[in-house]
C-alpha cells in the first residue's frame, strides 16, 4: 500500500519509504532503565519502510503479542544521498526535516531474542512499528544539538529528552550510518529514546511534540 505523508508547511513524500535507519541505547539513561551496557560504538539496525504509519487518525499496536512500547524518538528525513565519508556541512544539507515518531517495540519479543542472542527483527520490524506525525522543516532548528522531544499519554509527560543528551550527536551518527552503507533521499533516520518507555494500552491518547516547534496529537486504536 502506497499514501502520502503531508509535512506541515504542506511538502509530501510517499511511503513506503526505501529504510528507516535506528541506533539503540544513544542516551546512557535509557540503556540503564533496562539494564543494558552502554555501547562503546553505535548500535544499528534497521526498519523496512513497510513498517512505518502515519500518527494522524491514531495507529494500532499488535496487544497479541505481549508488551508494545513506546520509545519517542527525534526523526531526521533525507532529503539527499549520502555515501561514504560525508562531511558535516553534507550532512545537514542533506537534512530536510525532523519529526517526533514512535520505535514502537514488542517487549517481550524482544526479551527473548535477546536472551538467545538472536537479532531484534521480529521484535522492531512488525508492521506499524515506526509512528511518523508530519515533519517539520530542518530550517525550523538553528542547533541540532539542542532538539528537544516529548511524549505526553493521557496528560502525563512520560519521556522529555534533548538530542543534547545523546550519546552520539546527530551529525556524527549520520556520518557513521553513511561510512557504513549508503543513504538514499527519502530515508528516515531514528535517533535514540530518552529514559521513560513504556507499554502502550488500547484509547491512550497522546501527544508528541518537538516541543516549542511541533505538537501533534494521536491516540492507540
Amino acid at each position: 500500500m502506497s499514501y502520502q505523508h503531508q509535512y506541515v508547511d504542506g511538502t509530501r513524500i510517499h511511503f513506503p519509504l526505501g529504510k528507516v535507519v535506528c541506533i539503540g541505547r544513544n542516551y546512557a539513561e535509557h540503556a540503564k532503565e533496562l539494564d543494558n551496557p552502554i555501547p562503546t560504538e553505535p548500535l544499528l539496525f534497521i526498519k523496512p519502510g513497510s513498517c512505518v504509519v502515519p500518527a494522524e487518525g491514531g495507529f494500532k499496536i499488535p496487544a497479541e503479542r505481549g508488551s508494545v512500547h513506546y520509545e519517542v524518538e527525534i526523526a531526521v528525513l533525507l532529503g539527499k544521498p549520502l555515501s561514504t565519508h560525508p562531511s558535516e556541512e553534507e550532512v545537514l544539507d542533506a537534512i530536510s526535516g525532523y519529526a517526533p515518531a514512535l520505535d514502537l517495540t514488542l517487549r517481550d519479543v524482544q526479551a527473548k531474542l535477546k536472551e538467545k542472542g538472536l537479532p531484534w527483527e521480529l521484535a522492531k520490524c512488525f508492521d506499524g512499528a515506526c509512528v511518523l506525525p508530519p515533519f517539520v522543516s530542518a530550517a525550523s532548528f538553528e542547533d541540532v544539538t539542542d532538539i528537544p522531544v516529548r511524549l505526553t499519554v493521557n496528560g502525563e509527560v512520560r519521556q522529555d529528552g534533548n538530542s543534547a543528551m545523546m550519546l552520539n550527536p546527530i551529525v556524527p551518527m549520520i556520518q557513521y550510518m553513511a561510512a557504513h552503507f549508503s543513504l538514499q533521499a527519502g530515508d528516515v533516520i531514528l535517533t535514540g529514546t530518552p529514559a521513560g518507555v513504556g507499554p502502550f494500552n488500547v484509547g491512550d491518547e497522546l501527544v508528541l511534540e518537538l516541543p516549542g516547534v511541533s505538537r501533534f496529537e494521536s491516540r492507540v486504536l
